[in-house]
């Protein structure tokens, strides 16, 4: 009954949180960054335009999700466990907000047909996490660019966002040199959060988003 879903972060992997308290840690953390910042202070939220749509990015928004690190993805039950969510989350008509950059980066090619045989690598594809590279990626800091947009809002504003990825080292820069919060997490976790698009929730009870019809749901 002591047993409960973690994260670790946002600086070291020691660094334990649970998820109903990672909103209350993530505040501590912006709060101090605020006090540096000669810009605005507090919760930042800026308007920016991605892809011709005007998206709101928030301090706290994930914009980096990555199931990544030969560590978990040699775990098949959490494996299957993040393909499980995403069907779920697929056929209830979520999507990642679009700010979010997803990844899969299996230590193996067992994980890639087992996923495909048990028929749940579509729905991780859906979501966006397409497998990307056999061996380390996010995990070393191998994510790529942000989008254009993202990049100067955060550099402009001086944002705190964050990077939930399922590896085991999230030291600062490591995983992204503009990502300040970065959270270690399940694979499963890892899918959740993308969906909701920010480390700013309690999972165990706040609901994901909306689906296409604005209704609010979670998995």
């Amino acid at each position: 009954s002591s047993v409960v879903p973690l994260l670790s972060g946002p600086n070291n992997p020691e660094e334990r949180v649970t998820v109903p308290d990672l909103p209350n840690r993530l505040k501590v953390h912006i709060d101090f960054h605020a006090k540096n910042r000669k810009a605005e202070k507090g919760m930042l939220e800026v308007n920016i335009k991605l892809n011709g749509q005007d998206i709101s990015l928030k301090e706290g928004d994930v914009v980096i999700a990555s199931i990544t690190s030969c560590t978990n993805t040699s775990n098949p039950s959490v494996l299957v466990g993040a393909g499980l969510i995403a069907k779920k989350a697929v056929n209830l008509g979520l999507s990642v907000k679009p700010y979010v950059k997803t990844s899969l980066a299996p230590g193996s090619k067992v994980v890639v047909e087992y996923l495909k045989k048990l028929n749940l690598q579509k729905y991780l594809d859906k979501l966006g996490f397409n497998v990307v590279i056999l061996g380390c990626g996010t995990c070393i800091g191998n994510s790529g660019p942000l989008k254009e947009p993202i990049e100067k809002a955060i550099i402009q504003y001086d944002m705190y966002v964050s990077t939930v990825a399922s590896g085991n080292r999230n030291f600062p820069g490591r995983m992204h040199n503009l990502v300040r919060g970065n959270f270690l997490a399940s694979p499963m976790l890892v899918v959740a959060y993308a969906l909701a698009g920010t480390t700013n929730i309690n999972l165990q009870t706040d609901p994901l988003g909306n689906d296409s019809q604005g209704n609010r749901k979670s998995t």
